[in-house]
């Protein structure tokens, strides 16, 4: 048995990295920069998304968005997909991916979704929870492949289930990120010791892992992408748009939608989800 991975960025790395630690693995990505770190860990190079497919029989996918994905799954891999597995572990919306699922089953294959929750750090952890979706034996039968990167993988249903549970966890994961940047930035303004803001924090009814990390980064001015702004920008558009889908209110991520919209535009889209708090600082032409 042997597994491929296509996408080595912020979270297909850690992810590829547990993978080739536990199985034959062959990756491939469009910058050959993380390759160093795949080859370390006994991961074989492709020279082409359709050469990952020839030679897999579990596929992995971790692109950014719907127009990279196109890019990358092309006839020739479609034509290399016939009594494989391809698992989509991105975040797009459920039309596109119904359209790859059946794109997929012409071409003899299974398709299983596989959006998961969780940053840089719990993937590199191998903690990260899958919300899978798809045709149930093909979820059940690729289970033992996952293991090494997830704590958890929970089958939430056919094709588009996992990724409307993604869209509703993140809305709160992205409400919250967005609120304890603001709550931040109040302390800090006031004149607040941060250090003290943080024990606070971790002493209270509301502490996690999360905000302590993200208070941290804050503290340190630590910018470095878990997960990155764009990428939660990306998020909010399609949880903007499942709300609508819906016919629900979603006001709390429409407001999340235009701060991170701001903030991508500012330049900050390379930098951790975090760094929206960036927004809330006075700029220096506003003292002047």
């Amino acid at each position: 048995m042997r597994l491929g991975f296509l996408g080595l960025g912020v979270m297909g790395t850690p992810m590829a990295l547990n993978l080739a630690r536990a199985f034959r693995l062959i990756v491939w990505n469009r910058s050959s920069s993380k390759y160093p770190l795949l080859k370390q860990a006994g991961a074989q190079i492709a020279q082409s998304p359709s050469e990952v497919t020839a030679t897999s029989n579990v596929i992995f996918t971790m692109l950014f968005d719907e127009n990279a994905i196109r890019a990358t799954i092309t006839d020739d891999v479609k034509q290399a997909l016939g009594g494989k597995v391809l698992v989509n572990c991105g975040s797009v919306s459920v039309d596109f991916n119904q359209f790859l699922a059946e794109q997929v089953r012409q071409a003899g294959g299974d398709f299983v979704e596989m959006p998961v929750s969780g940053s840089k750090i719990p993937a590199e952890q191998g903690n990260l929870v899958g919300m899978m979706a798809g045709d149930r034996a093909a979820t059940e039968r690729i289970r033992p492949f996952i293991e090494p990167m997830t704590k958890a993988a929970i089958y939430c249903g056919p094709v588009g289930c996992g990724l409307k549970m993604k869209y509703a966890v993140n809305s709160f994961l992205i409400s919250m990120t967005a609120g304890l940047a603001e709550a931040t930035n109040l302390a800090q303004a006031q004149g607040l010791d941060l250090e003290s803001f943080g024990q606070v924090l971790e002493a209270g009814p509301m502490a996690s892992a999360y905000s302590k990390l993200k208070v941290t980064k804050m503290l340190n001015q630590d910018w470095a992408a878990q997960a990155t702004l764009k990428d939660c920008y990306n998020i909010t558009k399609l949880v903007r748009a499942a709300a609508e889908e819906a016919n629900t209110r979603a006001p709390i991520m429409q407001l999340c939608n235009a701060l991170y919209a701001e903030a991508n535009d500012s330049g900050l889209g390379e930098e951790d989800m975090i760094a929206v708090m960036k927004l809330f600082q006075p700029r220096q032409h506003d003292n002047e």
